[in-house]
């Protein structure tokens, strides 16, 4: 091939490594590393840019899921109703409050959880719906919305993919109850080591967030309720807040890239989901293909890195045997066919040509490589 190697990221910080540098130094100089002013200041810069009244930092985007739910007195003997298809973190964050994670199946086509699904998996012990906006790609959240107004549920968001992603213009993460998002260096907002946060319009919901977050604590030494040992440090929220500002161009840019990706790969030996909703903030660019292994060689030998997010549904991880979860034929699927191509606002329109060129010469065999 042509000898290109093309990352499937690039982390590097390239132009505001001297912004970050100040940022971090302004912390080392304060003298305050944990739960200080540049905590304060990011949760309301981050508040605002989400289109949320309160936003509470964390330690990463797991525990921001676990708070929520433990905000919602949601535990042993709850069950939570969520995706099979996304990183397991979701379902743990279920698990971490004692509750059970219950699996329905997937839109085929959203990749995301399926309403329909999740209504006929409702049990007198559900207490919440929890969604993941899955690749930056909303999930059908007018749909949740109403199901979860209908049946009387708690609807939890987990956006640890999809900073800045609206569905149908109204940003994710402001549709139930609370959002969770991570930061963990490869997000679209990424720190320099782990970080999270929860958004809400619930006033009293975030004072209990942010109470819980703190050990239940009240002041200091004083606690109210059992609570955890999650706190957003001060220097992740200083360089969360040199980054943040530049977040809306940096979504477009993904956009702009995600646009060629799908120009480029039409009538492709693979097939590009399709893109519900132009609030899509593209932190992936899945394609999907039956022969997988062989595509993900085919760009290997070309330089190409990829990734496959995920090759197991979390309903078929030992780690939630116990649970009994359903089957769940469309993500199991969906799990044996995605794979991940390059996709961050560093990746050129040459470079997209690069990735296109070799999936268009990935040599099909009448079409039995490609997904419905």
């Amino acid at each position: 091939m042509s000898g290109r190697h093309i990352p499937f990221n690039d982390l590097h910080l390239a132009g505001e490594a001297d912004e970050i540098r100040a940022a971090v130094n302004r912390v080392i100089d304060s003298g305050w590393f944990v739960l200080g002013p540049e905590v304060d200041a990011f949760e309301t810069e981050f508040a605002a840019a989400s289109g949320a009244a309160h936003a509470v930092g964390t330690a990463n985007g797991t525990d921001a899921l676990a708070i929520v739910l433990r905000a919602l007195d949601i535990g042993p003997g709850d069950e939570v109703i969520t995706t099979p298809l996304s990183a397991a973190y979701t379902a743990l964050a279920i698990t971490m409050v004692g509750a059970r994670p219950v699996f329905a199946d997937i839109d085929s086509d959203r990749l995301t959880l399926d309403p329909a699904a999740a209504d006929a998996a409702i049990t007198p012990r559900t207490k919440a719906i929890l969604p993941v906006h899955l690749y930056g790609q909303p999930a059908d959240m007018t749909a949740f919305a109403t199901l979860a107004a209908k049946r009387g549920l708690a609807l939890v968001e987990d956006c640890c993919q999809a900073h800045l992603a609206t569905c149908a213009a109204q940003p994710v993460g402001t549709f139930g109850a609370a959002g969770a998002f991570s930061f963990y260096p490869t997000k679209n907002l990424g720190a320099l080591g782990d970080g999270g946060a929860i958004i809400t319009r619930d006033a009293s919901l975030a004072e209990r967030m942010k109470r819980i977050r703190n050990g239940g604590q009240t002041d200091r030494y004083r606690h109210q309720e059992i609570g955890v040992n999650s706190r957003l440090d001060e220097l992740q929220a200083a360089i969360l807040r040199v980054r943040l500002p530049k977040l809306r161009d940096r979504t477009n840019e993904r956009r702009t890239l995600a646009a060629e990706y799908r120009r480029r790969l039409g009538g492709a030996p693979v097939h590009v989901p399709v893109e519900h909703d132009p609030g899509h903030v593209y932190h992936l660019f899945p394609v999907r293909t039956a022969r997988r292994s062989a595509l993900q060689a085919h760009l290997r030998s070309a330089g190409i890195e990829t990734l496959v997010h995920y090759p197991v549904a979390i309903s078929q991880q030992p780690a939630f045997a116990a649970s009994s979860p359903a089957d769940c034929p469309r993500a199991n699927r969906a799990a044996d066919e995605v794979l991940s191509l390059p996709l961050y606002p560093a990746l050129s329109f040459v470079d997209v040509k690069a990735v296109t060129d070799a999936v268009q010469s990935f040599a099909p065999r009448a079409g039995k490589e490609l997904a419905s």
